[in-house]
């Protein structure tokens, strides 16, 4: 049975008239008569009766035009939908996150896609450092990170987000607590819990702004995300720099304050060169919305 026997079968069963299907179809009356009598004889069954004057359907008429229907439509939606994943609007994109741009970046990221995407599903990887979300883009985990740049590799392109500002947390009883104004000097002498990456990019940039300010950080205790780093602080085991995001978690114990001199450190998003299709429309419009900082115009031909 071939899928045109089955489309000319629903043309003759809707007009109930051979002569007006094959108008229809654009074809000879006796090509249409012989395609019906072939589907026939495949089947096993009369799928219509015949009389000089009108064509009805059968019984077996009647139950073959709904599965036809039914088929007909499957196979259009099956071909509308490989044309739609081919364009970069229909599929799954995997996205990772460092763990406070979950709270700051997701919520637009997503709103953006469901309105312009509705057929792009997300599955999100939250609560991940750099260096595991560098590691994913390279081995095909996920399919775009935001992250804390260097994102190193020729192989991955890198679009800043924003630039955001170091700040302290502090523990709730520390002394600094009261201080109307803090500077990276006024933290020369504390015990600081940083995080347990090696590579860490927020590591680097709070080593960066002690040793501007003249002294090497003291650890005292590691974390394996920002979570785990703001509830040592809660307890009193050190002070911690981070982005300014971090004020997204509410924790009891922990008071945030600004540190003019503290420098800043850059969030953005990554992709593999030579993306997808269905990551080129992602980016797309997720520069549409104003995703991307201003200043940043490096977006490869690949993304557009």
């Amino acid at each position: 049975m071939e899928l045109r026997h089955l489309r000319y079968f629903v043309t003759v069963a809707e007009t109930c008239h051979f002569g007006q299907a094959a108008k229809r179809l654009h074809m000879a009356q006796a090509a249409v008569s012989q395609a019906i009598r072939q589907l026939e004889t495949q089947l096993g069954a009369p799928l219509f009766t015949r009389t000089t004057r009108h064509v009805e359907l059968t019984p077996a008429g009647e139950f073959l035009l709904g599965e036809a229907r039914r088929i007909l439509d499957a196979v259009d939606a099956s071909a509308v939908g490989v044309r739609r994943v081919a364009e970069g609007h229909r599929g799954l994109v995997r996205i990772g996150f460092t763990p406070t741009a979950v709270f700051t970046h997701l919520p637009q990221i997503a709103r953006a896609l469901e309105q312009s995407l509705p057929e792009v599903a997300l599955e999100v990887h939250a609560d991940l450092l750099t260096p595991q979300l560098r590691g994913q883009l390279h081995d095909g985990t996920l399919d775009l990170s935001v992250l804390r740049p260097p994102a190193a590799g020729d192989d991955i392109a890198v679009r800043t987000i924003e630039s955001e500002p170091l700040i302290l947390a502090l523990p709730a009883d520390h002394r600094l607590v009261a201080e109307p104004a803090i500077g990276m000097r006024d933290l020369r002498r504390e015990g600081f819990v940083l995080f347990e990456a090696g590579d860490s990019a927020v590591n680097e940039a709070v080593l960066r702004a002690c040793r501007t300010a003249g002294f090497t950080p003291r650890r005292d205790h590691v974390a394996p995300n920002t979570a785990v780093m703001l509830a040592l602080v809660a307890a009193g085991l050190g002070i911690a720099l981070v982005p300014g995001s971090a004020r997204s978690i509410h924790l009891a114990g922990v008071q945030f304050h600004d540190v003019p001199d503290a420098g800043t450190i850059d969030i953005a998003m990554a992709w593999r060169e030579h993306p997808t299709a269905l990551v080129e429309s992602v980016l797309s419009v997720l520069d549409d919305a104003g995703l991307f900082a201003a200043a940043d115009s490096r977006v490869t031909e690949q993304t557009r």
